[in-house]
């Protein structure tokens, strides 16, 4: 379960809607890079909820709906083969995760 630290941390430095942000697809040697954007409600708590890579596939799919359900906002967005390709995956990776935060339907002071 994560500690919400940072989060705790933004807000006492007077940020008040704090986005999570979270990429997938960087280990792959091919393919495009997804990242997902979301907003939570602030004292929202999802039990099992982790670091994606920590959870297993049949978790990450329960918890997915759990989410999608409690979010204030979420989004998902990609950077492409091409862009994997003529940047690198690291900028892909920036690129979508931009894509994402830019596409949540509440603007966060931070993310």
């Amino acid at each position: 379960m994560p500690d919400f630290e940072l989060e705790k941390a933004a807000r006492a430095e007077g940020y008040t809607i704090v986005c999570g942000v979270d990429e997938a697809g960087r280990g792959p040697l091919a393919g495009p890079v997804c990242a997902a954007a979301v907003i939570l409600p602030e004292d929202c708590v999802i039990d099992g909820l982790n670091d994606s890579k920590k959870l297993s596939e049949a978790k990450r799919e329960m918890l997915y709906d759990i989410v999608v359900e409690k979010a204030l906002a979420y989004a998902v967005c990609y950077g492409t083969l091409e862009e994997v390709e003529q940047f690198n995956i690291l900028e892909a990776t920036y690129l979508a995760m931009t894509r994402a935060v830019a596409e949540l339907a509440i603007k966060p002071d931070l993310a």
